[in-house]
């Protein structure tokens, strides 16, 4: 299924170390035709760090979708109700957001707008990137990959020797999981990481 055209709320979370490939993504799906919402936790759209300060993300945030970002849970809160978007993409989705999915928390924008978007039953695509994926925040993958209409970029482990419980989705395959996302189906959801040799 073509982007072209398709309402899409892209939702950062506050693993800065991925920003780039998560505006790098943004921009692809400007690029094929998508209407791009960007929509920020409140982390993601406060903290400044070695990846950029926080208005020099909103700011080039903003000006790859065109349109203000929305980092307000009252902000987030119509888009369930308006039906305003055709699919969520929470790209970087942090542990932490990805606990709150699980256990239906909305303290965030990005949980609001996820939740307030699934409740009509609409495809939400996660691009995990978390350094405790096979410890701690395990079992919150594994609840949302067992929940209709949650949708995982295919993901694998970044650094198995340095940083053996970190996983990071591979944020070039965010428009094919979203396109596969919208006809109901799952791209293979892990990668295998290269294994040890020598």
């Amino acid at each position: 299924m073509s982007l072209e055209g398709k309402r899409v709320g892209f939702v950062m979370t506050g693993s800065f170390c991925t920003f780039s490939k998560a505006f790098a993504a943004a921009e692809k799906l400007v690029e094929l035709g998508a209407d791009v919402t960007p929509i920020m936790s409140f982390n993601a759209a406060s903290v400044s760090s070695r990846f950029g300060t926080a208005e020099e993300n909103v700011s080039r945030f903003e000006n790859i979708c065109g349109r203000k970002v929305i980092a307000s849970i009252a902000e987030a809160e119509p888009i369930g109700p308006k039906k305003l978007l055709d699919i969520i993409i929470a790209a970087p989705c942090t542990a932490n957001t990805l606990a709150k999915l699980a256990l239906g928390i909305t303290d965030t924008p990005a949980a609001m707008a996820v939740k307030s978007h699934i409740r009509n039953q609409r495809p939400v695509v996660i691009a995990i990137s978390t350094n405790d994926a096979l410890a701690a925040c395990a079992k919150n993958i594994g609840t949302l990959q067992n929940y209709r209409n949650y949708y995982f970029v295919p993901y694998r482990q970044d650094d198995h020797a340095a940083k053996p419980y970190s996983a990071v989705a591979d944020f070039e395959l965010i428009p094919r999981t979203a396109e596969l996302a919208l006809e109901g189906r799952q791209i293979q959801p892990m990668l295998l990481a290269a294994a040890e040799r020598g």
